[in-house]
């Protein structure tokens, strides 16, 4: 599939005054949370406003614009599922069928998961493969090939489909199907299924593409500085090595708002697809970190009742925001690149929900007013997975949470153990906060059906394991 015409990505009618005023408080923002970011807004089809403030690199003076660059992080796993989608549309895939029927040499520590996981498991996070498995299996387009390879001495960490736990190597594993189906390296893949027939001229997925572009540095620690490195290994393609700029993102947003159709009409994925990817598949345990539910793909929401759905992505300092309110015909996206991102995206989220749609976003989380009576024993413990170690303890009649990384990991963000104490919210629930965030982030325990205690935190499922 190709682009033959000039069709541009999206549509622009850029509002003055709107931009104006978005560029004043996003100059701001990132004056006060971060490093620099660059943001666009998409209603009724058309981007109205682009605004970019603050630093693409500023260890080489390099001022972020409209134009720069950034990664994208885990909003690639949307766009990785968006061609799974076509492949099912096309018969190539089947959303319920083993993924073993086309890759069987797909082995895990636990045999019968690697068996019996289907492509739904997978596009909605909840196959039990321990996500945060991070392996360099270098250059080479046989990346995935080898990565997949290496699974076999992995662990999974909670019953297939028993609940919702981020997964990034399930997404890794994702691209592999495709290219067994498509006989397409998943890079290529990306080209030919999206960036081309979108009309995206910015957006790519190796750092040599990114260079040929103004392209943003992740900065990290506090004050931020310039990371040490400038991406993740090549493995983690499909699940987050896309960069972009904010408006090419909309346009990917406005082929799912366009019920699969590209500008130019090329229809890259079926009406039937679209609607499947938004319709909720399962519950997430922490509804207050992200959403309430998965689609396929898309995380799932409601702001004052109105229809969310939309993709975050984390990668070395940078982080990106998109979210779609299909109702209003608004979608917003977001790129930055340091400080305390998650800041940012609400004020300028809320702000911008409120003016195009009329809603709120969902209050910021607060602890009880009146510390909630319960018994540290139920929660004490060591839960683990892999890259992160959470040991809960008692001090002063309260917990404490411990947050030990490791691996690939703890070398980018740092190993040492960081201790966040835990406030009550509901029972189960609390709230702590990370050092380089403001916000109040939840902390959900919980208990599967065959007994096993787990923490959901940062949309990641950890069970006890002492």
């Amino acid at each position: 599939m190709t682009q033959t015409t000039e069709t541009p990505a999206v549509q622009s009618t850029l509002d003055p005054a709107l931009t104006a005023r978005l560029q004043a408080r996003l100059a701001e923002l990132v004056a006060a949370h971060g490093v620099g970011a660059s943001l666009a807004v998409m209603h009724r089809g058309e981007v109205l406003a682009e605004a970019a403030a603050g630093w693409a690199h500023q260890g080489a003076g390099i001022e972020a614009t409209t134009d720069t660059v950034f990664q994208i992080g885990s909003i690639s796993k949307v766009w990785t599922a968006t061609v799974a989608m076509a492949l099912v549309d096309e018969g190539l895939l089947e959303l319920d069928a083993p993924v073993a029927d086309v890759l069987p040499e797909l082995r895990l520590l636990d045999g019968a998961v690697a068996a019996e996981v289907t492509l739904r498991h997978l596009l909605t996070h909840s196959s039990g493969i321990d996500g945060d498995f991070f392996s360099d299996t270098g250059r080479g387009e046989d990346n995935l090939e080898k990565y997949v390879a290496q699974l076999a001495e992995v662990a999974v960490t909670h019953p297939l489909g028993a609940t919702m736990s981020y997964c990034n190597a399930g997404f890794t594993v994702l691209g592999r199907i495709l290219e067994r189906v498509t006989g397409v390296q998943w890079d290529e893949l990306m080209r030919q299924r999206l960036f081309q027939p979108l009309g995206l001229k910015q957006t790519g997925t190796l750092p040599e593409e990114a260079l040929l572009h103004r392209a943003a540095l992740g900065h990290i620690g506090t004050p931020p500085a310039p990371a040490p490195v400038w991406g993740l290994m090549r493995s983690a393609g499909p699940a987050g090595l896309i960069h972009s700029t904010p408006r090419e993102v909309l346009a990917f947003a406005k082929l799912h708002l366009d019920g699969g159709l590209a500008a130019d009409g090329t229809r890259v994925l079926s009406q039937k697809s679209v609607e499947a990817m938004q319709e909720p598949q399962i519950e997430v345990p922490d509804s207050w970190f992200l959403a309430t539910h998965w689609g396929l793909g898309w995380f799932l929401d409601q702001w004052d009742g109105a229809k969310v759905y939309g993709h975050d992505g984390g990668t070395i300092g940078q982080s990106a925001f998109l979210r779609v309110l299909p109702e209003h015909d608004l979608a917003i996206c977001l790129l930055t690149n340091g400080g305390d991102t998650f800041a940012l995206y609400r004020a300028l989220f809320d702000e911008i929900a409120a003016e195009f749609a009329g809603v709120r976003m969902r209050p910021e989380l607060e602890p009880s007013a009146e510390p909630l009576a319960f018994d540290p024993a139920d929660y004490v413990g060591t839960y683990e997975r892999a890259s992160t170690r959470l040991d809960i303890t008692e001090r002063d009649g309260g917990l404490v949470m411990t947050v030990t990384l490791s691996g690939i990991i703890a070398t980018v963000a740092g190993g040492d153990p960081i201790e966040m104490p835990l406030r009550t919210f509901q029972p189960g629930v609390f709230l702590t906060k990370r050092p380089e965030l403001d916000a109040w982030l939840s902390v959900v325990f919980y208990e599967l059906a065959d007994g096993t205690r787990y923490i959901h935190h940062g949309a990641r499922a950890t069970p006890k394991v002492g």
